[in-house]
């Protein structure tokens, strides 16, 4: 019997070949998860075990993803220099960005609760909408510079943006409904990152097609840093505040997971 795997594996690959329009419909699908959370989290009640869960194997599949992937490949490209400088920079701009809105209201941008409505605080709205772009803006990059060369979407990246996307979309809806936030602007925010999300795919691929593998390595590296930082500054968080018992568990499940895909994907 042929395995089931290797099938699925090449029809995925058959589908991904790269350019830049389709850097950018994959963009759009891992985006899509936002949308979809956001939809379970506005409409629905979903335990927010269930929601604490997803989020923080969401995080061990990121976390895995970006040692095993951006900065594998990364130093792969460059070397130690160029990847430490880029890793730590872009840790470095994610956060103070992050601090910057913080003061505008935009802290806790993905979680259900303590969110501040216009009321509290005037201009909030835009300063979550804002950190929400930052926190979506520099996966999607790196997905499209994944395919650069003629390279078929990472299947482990896409998986890991998807995943993680879900239950942000849904925990932040959850909270935009409880600051008093209309549907409206809910939905207005996530389609618009959505949108955002496909147009940062397509711009990883086509603005660096040309770059050298220095410049690639310092993107991706950059990327891995801002992505772990975020993990750090608002995926834990809200994963730990709603369930505190098997976060450390799940995380782990989610970066093993990624970590076997990824080996036997290679």
């Amino acid at each position: 019997m042929v395995p089931l795997r290797p099938q699925v594996v090449h029809c995925l690959y058959m589908f991904a070949g790269a350019s830049p329009l389709l850097a950018g419909f994959w963009g759009l699908v891992a985006a899509a998860a936002l949308l979809i959370g956001a939809t379970v989290g506005y409409f629905l009640k979903m335990p927010r075990r269930i929601s604490a869960s997803i989020m923080a194997f969401g995080a061990g599949v990121l976390i895995a993803a970006l040692s095993f992937g951006l900065m594998e490949e990364a130093y792969t490209r460059a070397g130690a220099v160029p990847v430490t400088m880029g890793f730590l920079g872009g840790a470095v701009v994610y956060t103070a960005a992050s601090l910057l809105l913080s003061k505008f209201g935009g802290r806790y941008r993905k979680r259900s609760a303590n969110q501040l409505s216009e009321d509290d605080l005037a201009g909030s709205g835009r300063a979550i909408a804002l950190g929400a772009l930052l926190d979506g803006v520099p996966e999607s990059i790196v997905l499209g510079i994944s395919m650069l060369g003629g390279a078929p979407v990472s299947i482990v990246l896409l998986g890991a943006i998807f995943i993680s996307n879900f239950p942000e979309g849904l925990s932040s809806a959850v909270g935009m409904r409880s600051a008093g936030r209309s549907k409206r602007y809910v939905f207005g925010v996530w389609g618009f990152i959505t949108v955002i999300s496909g147009f940062a795919a397509w711009l990883g691929y086509a603005a660096f097609g040309s770059a050298s593998q220095a410049s690639i390595a310092v993107i991706e590296a950059s990327a891995a840093g801002a992505i772990l930082a975020m993990i750090a500054d608002t995926m834990i968080p809200e994963a730990f505040e709603q369930e505190q018992e098997l976060v450390g568990l799940v995380t782990v499940l989610g970066f093993m997971l990624a970590f076997i895909l990824d080996r036997l994907g290679g």
